[in-house]
């Protein structure tokens, strides 16, 4: 299994993460603005079964990623530098659902996902602000996201996100410090250190999932953390 970060991500996190699988630290230059540069949400759109990659992600990551036998599709639009363009691909897609500011949204991504009901929502960096933990159950650090899934009837918890870390930022996004494979909910950080840590954690406890954090610090936004 191949395992995507940040290479920004903390040292002790990026260890953890070595013990699940083969970890690819994620580092690109010139292409979009530093704080996110190495965000694995980014440049890449995970549906359930097919992995969407911007065109212009550096050729280095698309031979290992090659190499694993993922089923990849090339989106149209590349990455670009600022706000909208650098949003394209940070869509969040359950088993039914595409959630995205659909004016920013990559066609491929629209295309493949052409069956889902689509939830649109004003912030185009979707992924970063939202943990789609099932159709039905979502944690945003984002108030807008959370109140246009509950007019879906979607059940999402809100937690504030001061105290997360994004460098040149006031703070980064929950979505951002996390990653889902199987039943487990992987943290860069300790959610000791989130003022809403307490209850996230039960709220993941009570959806069934097992939550690792990946190292004792506060919560650190690395754009997700991807499995393939």
């Amino acid at each position: 299994m191949l395992i995507i970060v940040d290479k920004k991500a903390p040292g002790k996190a990026k260890d953890s993460l070595s013990e699940y699988g083969d970890v690819i630290e994620l580092e690109t230059t010139g292409i979009t603005y530093d704080a996110i540069s190495g965000h694995p949400d980014i440049f890449f759109h995970k549906s359930e079964n097919k992995l969407i990659v911007a065109p212009n992600l550096p050729g280095k990551y698309m031979e290992k990623i090659m190499a694993s036998e993922p089923e990849v599709i090339k989106g149209e639009q590349d990455v670009g530098e600022k706000y909208p363009a650098s949003s394209a691909y940070n869509a969040v897609s359950t088993a039914n659902l595409l959630i995205h500011n659909f004016r920013n949204t990559d066609s491929s991504i629209t295309r493949l996902l052409e069956d889902a009901d689509l939830i649109h929502v004003d912030q185009g960096y979707t992924r970063c602000n939202l943990l789609a933990l099932s159709d039905e159950h979502f944690i945003s650090s984002d108030t807008g996201i959370a109140r246009v899934l509950g007019r879906f009837d979607k059940d999402c918890l809100y937690v504030n996100p001061e105290g997360i870390l994004l460098e040149g930022f006031k703070h980064g996004f929950i979505g951002g410090c996390c990653g889902i494979k199987d039943n487990k909910v992987f943290i860069l950080g300790s959610l000791a250190y989130l003022n809403d840590g307490a209850v996230m954690q039960q709220y993941l406890q009570d959806q069934g999932f097992e939550i690792i954090e990946l190292y004792d610090g506060p919560l650190f936004d690395g754009g997700s953390i991807l499995f393939i």
